[in-house]
Order: structure tokens, then C-alpha cells, then sequence
């Protein structure tokens, strides 16, 4: 606004901030659409810290699944005999589990710690914490979509060719997000609390890699145990999501509908303590980190 003198005059409106009590909890989803382009600067900004001064980039996205494919596919495939499924060739098997559980992974790894990461942001100013733990998950994204131009470059070489089943590849992803993201935002939320958990999960991973059916079919598995202890063995939300991956991009029979429904089930349930969680403990974040 410009006054007759020809000088701007502050709007004083507009400037107005009013705080009401308990605001923010009737608002925080509002707010959080609101701050949408905070979210968008701390995946940018994660982006480029991953990838700074690297000499490969966003290579090192391409570099760790592939090397670890290829040691699994020898070690599983060759030595151990483990079958493949249908007729897809034993690495697109285990790169096509390989894909969700490196999202997974990365996206739990970064999430619980980003609220110890960004201290100095969350102690001063007010927004919806909840952008915080979210913006790793769309930086691991990232990373599962340039990691995906190998599985394709892997399907041209061994002339493999998905079926129809590739258009149900999105709702695989959704599921793999919600089981990604319960588990962090439950983690990350303890973490503030308990630094000790820095140190186990990444353990945990190392551990969940081997005893979730990445390198190997989950048929497998319900062969050699039997379907009723296959139903506690799919607990595990990563059986349902990597088995749902496997079906849409290399499967050449039905999904068992019972264990992909109980780690589902499971993923949705995590999804919804962790959230819980986190916004019950969310106010104090700023005294404690």
C-alpha cells in the first residue's frame, strides 16, 4: 500500500498473527498443507547433501543395489541352488526385491534420525514436525525411481518382458511408503528421547535384509515351513510388499492372498501407531532435542 506522500505503508492487516490456544492441533493438518513448500525445501536440501561432493552422484543409488544383487544372485543362486520363480532369471528376482527393500531401508534410516538431525530447526520456530521425518521418504523416492532404469536395463538383457501386471506397480509402492513410514515416525519420535537407537537400527536393517525374502522367494519359504508358521512369517510387512513388487513386475503365478493380507494388515496397523505416536509426542520435541 502506497500513502499519498508516495511511501509504502506496512500492511498492518495483513502482518496480524493471532494465537489462539490449542490452535495448532485443531489446525495442524491445515497447517501442514500450509508449510508444503517447507517440506519441499528440507527433500531438496537432503537431495543435495546425500549426493555432495560425491564423485558418482546420484550413481551411488544405482551402485549399492546392483553390487548387492549380484552377490546375492552368486551366493543364493548358484551356491545355495534356491529357486527362482516361473521363468524369471534369478538376479531379476532378487533386484526385484531388492528395489522395495532399499527404499525401506534408506527411508527408515533417514527418517528416524532426522529429528536429532535437524535440532536447530525444530527448537525455534513453529511448524508441523511432521514434515520433518516425511521429506527422507520423498529423498528415498528418488533414489527407488533411478534405481528402477536398472531393473529395466536388467529386463532388456535377459529379454523379460512384464505383463499387465505392471500397471498394479503404483498401489506396491503406496504400500511400501506406509510400511516404511509407520516404523520411522515411531522410531524417530523415541529417538528424541532415546539416542540409543542410532545405533540399533541400522543393525536392525542389516538383520531385517536376511530374514525378509529379498534374495530369495517367499514360496520358498512357505515350502520349506508350511503355510500356518508362512502366516506368522508374513508379519513382516516387507513379505507383502516385496512379494507384491515380485508379482507386478517378474511373477508368473498367483500372490498368496493370505500372507499378503496379514502384512498388509500389519504395515497399515504400524502406520497408524507410529503416527499416533508421533503426534502425541510431538510438542516435546523442542525441550528435548
Amino acid at each position: 500500500m502506497t500513502s499519498a506522500t508516495g511511501i509504502a505503508e506496512p500492511l498492518e492487516r495483513d502482518a496480524e498473527i493471532v494465537i489462539e490456544p490449542g490452535g495448532a492441533i485443531r489446525h495442524y493438518w491445515r497447517d501442514l498443507w500450509h508449510y508444503r513448500e517447507l517440506f519441499y525445501i528440507l527433500s531438496w536440501r537432503d537431495v543435495a547433501v546425500r549426493y555432495k561432493q560425491t564423485v558418482a552422484g546420484a550413481g551411488w543409488a544405482v551402485v549399492q543395489p546392483f553390487v548387492s544383487m549380484v552377490i546375492m544372485s552368486v551366493i543364493f543362486g548358484k551356491i545355495a541352488g534356491l529357486p527362482s520363480e516361473g521363468r524369471a532369471p534369478y538376479p531379476l528376482l532378487v533386484f526385484a526385491g531388492m528395489l522395495p527393500w532399499q527404499f525401506f531401508s534408506n527411508a527408515l534410516l533417514a527418517s528416524s534420525q532426522s529429528l536429532a538431525s535437524n535440532a536447530n530447526l525444530v527448537s525455534k520456530v513453529y511448524f508441523p514436525r511432521l514434515i520433518v521425518p516425511a521429506s527422507p521418504v520423498l529423498v528415498s523416492l528418488i533414489d527407488f525411481a533411478v534405481s528402477a532404469v536398472v531393473l529395466v536395463a536388467m529386463m532388456v538383457w535377459f529379454q523379460f518382458w512384464p505383463t499387465w501386471r505392471v500397471v498394479t506397480l503404483p498401489a506396491f509402492v503406496g504400500l511400501a511408503i506406509v510400511a516404511a513410514f509407520g516404523p520411522a515416525l515411531l522410531i524417530c519420535a523415541m529417538t528424541v528421547k532415546y539416542r540409543d537407537f542410532r545405533f540399533v537400527i541400522p543393525f536392525l536393517m542389516q538383520f531385517g535384509l536376511y530374514i525378509s525374502p529379498v534374495a530369495y522367494s517367499s514360496a520358498v519359504v512357505r515350502e520349506r515351513i508350511g503355510e500356518p508358521l508362512f502366516l506368522l512369517y508374513a508379519v513382516n510387512p516387507m513379505v507383502g510388499v516385496i512379494d507384491g513388487f515380485r508379482w507386478a513386475l517378474v511373477g508368473q503365478g498367483a500372490i498368496f492372498w493370505p500372507g499378503f493380507l496379514i502384512s498388509s494388515l500389519c504395515a497399515v496397523v504400524m502406520f497408524v501407531a507410529g503416527l499416533r505416536y508421533f503426534r502425541t509426542t510431538e510438542r516435546t520435541f523442542a525441550d528435548l532435542v
